[in-house]
């Protein structure tokens, strides 16, 4: 009787040990991913979180979004989804130099990771290895951005040697100075004269630091009538086009042209009279979350890495346009 009810107690040990086994490899199963952005509420990343999540319903795994603003954000983030099971995640990181810090967290908790937008750059500065990246190509659309104001200085009649550039820079984002360059040698390629290109260095990437950065410069050089203005998004340029709105400029002697084509450029091209930002290189951060997402997924669950390098290009989005580049790129 003794014996029986021994091996009756060791079956059921057996059968609850086999049930919460087999409950533990149901929840290994089950893919769970993070997607961390460096601005939260910035329309881009807005999107790119969206998308992602849509991506999530649709295949059945969780999207877990997360910021991180910093480094100790991002490790606190990482930390995070590996305490709620998370397999993975998608990252734009608020400063590339971070790439060897936060691989190491990754895969000391046995995480892919795949970057979006900006790359993880090594300790040498070259852009990490063994990291699938999907971005834009920085100087390619750099030279959108410097021939589209090229084409519409030609089409107003400015006489270059008559007009003022205002660059806002940020050469602590590799990405931001691959942009800002490519759109420096599209505009010295059209003939624009090299002596009359400002930079203003921003201390973020947004439009108050853009604002704070360009009033000194257009003071500095208010002679001028005309000014074209460039920089790394379209947040930044409008920053710019604020500092000469403050500074009196007429919408007609500005020519602003930005990158990513978001809410804030939506918002600038719905008003009823025009300013001067004409226009920005839309690229769909829709499809920037959606692709990340499902290649990060495939990676997890059918081991299928993702490529190394993946570059998208961008499309003029202007006051006469954007409503069907928008509608296009499923923005």
């Amino acid at each position: 009787m003794k014996l029986t009810t021994t091996f009756a107690r060791l079956a059921l040990g057996s059968a609850i040990m086999l049930a919460s086994l087999g409950s533990v490899q149901a929840q290994e199963d089950e893919v769970k991913i993070g997607f961390i952005v460096k601005k939260p509420e910035q329309a881009w990343f807005i999107n790119e979180q969206k998308a992602a999540t849509e991506v999530g319903e649709e295949f059945g795994f969780d999207v877990v979004r997360l910021g991180g603003e910093d480094g100790q954000e991002v490790l606190s983030a990482i930390d995070n989804l590996y305490a709620q099971g998370a397999q993975g995640f998608v990252i734009c990181p608020p400063d590339v130099r971070l790439g060897p810090a936060i691989m190491n967290r990754a895969n000391q908790y046995g995480m892919k990771v795949v970057t979006v937008d900006d790359q993880f750059v090594n300790t040498s500065g070259e852009p990490m290895e063994g990291v699938p990246h999907l971005g834009m190509s920085g100087t390619k659309i750099g030279r959108q951005v410097g021939e589209a104001i090229a084409a519409e200085m030609e089409v107003r009649g400015w006489n270059p040697e008559e007009v003022a550039a205002l660059r806002i820079t940020n050469n602590e984002l590799p990405t931001a100075v691959e942009r800002t360059d490519g759109a420096t040698e599209a505009l010295l390629a059209a003939g624009f004269p090299e002596d009359n290109i400002f930079d203003a260095p921003q201390q973020n990437s947004d439009t108050a630091s853009a604002f704070s950065a360009a009033s000194p410069v257009l003071s500095q050089y208010g002679d001028y009538e005309h000014w074209i203005i460039y920089a790394l998004n379209e947040e930044s340029v409008l920053g710019g086009v604020r500092a000469t709105e403050q500074y009196g400029m007429a919408a007609e002697d500005v020519i602003g042209v930005g990158i990513n084509g978001s809410g804030a450029a939506f918002a600038e091209f719905s008003r009823d009279n025009p300013t001067g930002f004409h226009g920005t290189v839309a690229v769909s951060s829709t499809m920037h979350g959606r692709q990340t997402t499902e290649d990060l997924y495939r990676w997890i669950s059918e081991d299928q890495e993702p490529p190394a390098n993946t570059e998208t290009s961008g499309t003029l989005m202007t006051r006469n346009n954007w409503q069907e580049v928008r509608a296009a790129l499923g923005l």
